[in-house]
């Protein structure tokens, strides 16, 4: 599967749920456009899966939200998802409030990796970010997905200005201490903090120089189709650990984008700043139609632009980062 400028598209983010029990500063306004009546099954969502896999080569799904471990039937999407040949990697990000309960049924149930968001180490701090004082119930999930073998696990830091930027020495500390990754985010122009966006933003360079008295020295990794730019941090202490920067807005990866993402109500978003492209559903209500949905996707594609916006349409909850 290509877009209209030649990328290969054989990732696809597929967002369960608007739904979230987080209210984070940068990400989700007070309301959730998702209803249960709009959203698509686990059957529809097996159906599309298995489309998108079997007849245009996509290896690689990703479940977000919102929060997708908000949703009763999770557990039963991974195991439809996981039983789908070809399927190569099945991820999921989540804010890992209930990691601890669910790690081991996801992984038993065919679940790959997941990524964590995690913004702080500060309790009081984290509370004010998400809305929630879970800082103790996210660690505990980290470790118990580790455990559960949900790996390679990352960690999800968006970083912001006058408010975490302090913590990025004692999040790559702590993911030395569990040999995982983190990745740091810059903020995007959309959402919540679109307007402060100019006040709020650190881009990746000045990233690594607050990472200074903990990183002695930055040596460059292989770049995947990973969305991060990665590094092994050799820490002052000895150690080493996987460093990545997301920079969306400092220096965009949009030439080698291989992604398409499909909202819980089955909108279809080219680009995770863009506009919507139409809807999969009437391809799949009431009866999959394979020349409807090719119809939809291909629309999709012809509608991918070569580079991101300068601002975002949409709020992330909705559409799944």
């Amino acid at each position: 599967m290509h877009d209209n400028h030649g990328r290969t598209i054989h990732y696809l983010r597929l967002s369960l749920t608007g739904a979230c029990h987080m209210r984070c500063t940068y990400c989700r306004p007070n309301y959730d456009r998702n209803t249960k009546s709009n959203m698509m099954t686990a059957a529809e969502i097996e159906t599309l899966v298995r489309h998108l896999v079997t007849e245009h080569g996509v290896t690689k799904v990703r479940l977000t939200g919102g929060d997708p471990t908000t949703r009763a039937d999770l557990v039963e999407i991974i195991e439809r998802l996981a039983a789908i040949d070809g399927l190569c990697d099945l991820a999921m990000t989540t804010n890992g409030l209930t990691l601890k309960r669910m790690a081991e049924r996801y992984a038993k149930a065919g679940l790959s990796r997941v990524n964590v968001s995690l913004d702080s180490l500060d309790r009081e701090q984290f509370a004010q970010i998400t809305g929630v004082d879970g800082l103790r119930h996210v660690i505990a999930g980290i470790d118990t997905a580790i455990a559960s073998g949900l790996t390679p696990l990352k960690i999800n830091t968006v970083v912001l200005r006058d408010e975490n930027e302090t913590q990025l020495n004692p999040l790559v500390q702590f993911a030395a201490d569990r040999g995982i990754e983190i990745r740091f985010i810059e903020l995007m122009p959309m959402g919540p903090l679109a307007e402060q966006w100019a006040d709020r933003y650190i881009s990746a360079d000045q990233m690594r120089h607050r990472l200074q008295t903990a990183v002695v020295r930055w040596l460059p990794r292989h770049q995947s189709s990973d969305s991060a730019k990665p590094y092994t941090a050799l820490l002052r202490d000895g150690r080493e650990v996987g460093v990545g920067f997301i920079t969306p807005m400092s220096c965009n990866f949009c030439s080698a984008c291989s992604r398409i993402r499909i909202a819980a109500d089955g909108m279809l978003y080219p680009c995770l700043m863009g506009q919507p492209s139409g809807s999969i559903l009437p391809a799949l209500r009431p009866r999959y139609d394979p020349v409807c949905l090719d119809r939809a996707l291909l629309e999709s594609l012809n509608a991918k632009a070569a580079e991101h916006p300068q601002q975002g349409f949409v709020v992330m909850t909705h559409i799944g980062g």
